[in-house]
């Protein structure tokens, strides 16, 4: 066990207490699950308004030197050479057998590349990327920096009230800008399939444009629980649960994270850790297993880790992801399933507590996802 005095602190945590923060253990940090508002709450407001959430456990790091895409791509099934400046592309760290190590977030600043990877996999990434990159690129690991995620249909108006350039960004770009004297790092991305931005942020100054947000009438400060229920309903992986080093991109559904170029009669095909794995998957389409949506028949949410079988009571896959959709208004999960049963509106069975509970194989988001494309 963990105790407190052995967990990190984000810049963030003297706030989160006295925002009356319920504050769990994760990823190595002391973090909000939630606050008065309660998770439910939290969930709906962010859906209708904005919510703000800290997620400076997440790694960042800074990538400098001419060849630092050319070099990046060794490591990603993924376009980086051609990623304009100030645009951002989701990635996927593979290793020599396909698996997937971590997905990130990786954007062309037009000096650097600036990469921000998961918290619970911060350390193994950045030795991955110290192991494999030439000596030519510098590492930076921002560790004097925070992270803000503001999330929700109103977030472009509250944020253009501090920075109006933020209104001139659509869905993956990214800028350098000033919010109230205070340089920041901002996308317009997120992880509950709202509108939105993260906003890096140095660590000394992130208390006070945190409360900056907050003081805008439509904004509530949202922690872990809510988090979770959102990204879900949008659809989108938790690694560690939904992906690990025993799926590929292929099996977890992400064929779209693999860039064009990067595929079989691509103009740069392969050219990644763990190429012969995923080509052959693209090529011959001979994956065995598929991450798909689940939609319980009953009101019982069905949880991670809850077996699947099929009619005959043979084990076809596994939930990995799984809960009440406080927008979708029902329960909702992801979980893979024998490539055989992926299809739309096949009935899979969980098996709880000696029960087996009817579900159908349904496609995600389970609710429509509002990026902001222009």
């Amino acid at each position: 066990m963990t105790t407190d005095d052995a967990l990190l602190k984000t810049p963030l945590y003297d706030l989160h207490l006295e925002l009356g923060a319920k504050m769990v253990p994760f990823a190595g940090y002391q973090m909000p699950v939630q606050y008065p508002l309660g998770v439910k709450n939290e969930h709906l407001h962010t859906r209708a308004k904005a919510g703000l959430f800290d997620v400076s456990h997440m790694g960042q790091v800074q990538l400098i030197g001419r060849q630092a895409a050319q070099a990046l791509e060794k490591l990603v099934p993924v376009d980086i050479i051609d990623l304009p400046v100030g645009k951002q592309r989701y990635a996927l760290f593979t290793d020599e057998s396909g698996g997937i190590l971590d997905d990130l977030m990786i954007s062309n600043m037009g000096d650097f590349l600036l990469v921000v990877v998961n918290a619970a996999c911060k350390e193994q990434d950045i030795a991955h990327l110290q192991q494999h990159l030439p000596e030519d690129i510098t590492i930076n690991i921002l560790a004097d920096r925070a992270l803000l995620a503001l999330q929700g249909p109103e977030a472009a108006n509250i944020l253009a009230r501090l920075a109006p350039a933020v209104s001139d960004m659509v869905f993956m770009d990214t800028k350098a800008l000033t919010i109230k004297d205070i340089d920041c790092f901002v996308s317009r991305s997120g992880y509950t399939g709202e509108d939105g931005y993260e906003i890096s942020v140095p660590a000394d100054q992130a208390e006070a444009l945190a409360r900056l947000l907050l003081a805008e009438p439509e904004v509530e400060a949202i922690g872990l629980g809510a988090r979770d229920s959102l990204r879900l309903e949008a659809g989108l992986c938790l690694y560690g649960h939904d992906l690990d080093s025993t799926t590929t991109p292929l099996e977890g559904s992400l064929i779209w994270a693999i860039s064009k170029s990067r595929r079989p009669g691509g103009s740069r095909a392969g050219g990644f850790i763990g190429e012969a794995k995923i080509l052959d998957q693209i090529t011959e389409k001979n994956w065995q297993t598929k991450r798909v949506g689940l939609l319980p028949q009953g009101k019982a949410p069905i949880r991670e880790g809850v077996v699947l079988t099929n009619s005959e009571g043979k084990e076809i896959g596994k939930v990995t992801s799984g809960g009440f959709g406080p927008s979708f208004g029902g329960p909702i999960a992801m979980g893979y399933v024998e490539t055989a049963y992926s299809a739309l509106d096949t009935e899979v069975y969980a098996q709880v507590r000696g029960k087996s509970l009817p579900i159908k194989v349904a496609k995600t988001p389970f609710v429509e996802q509002r990026y902001y494309r222009g």
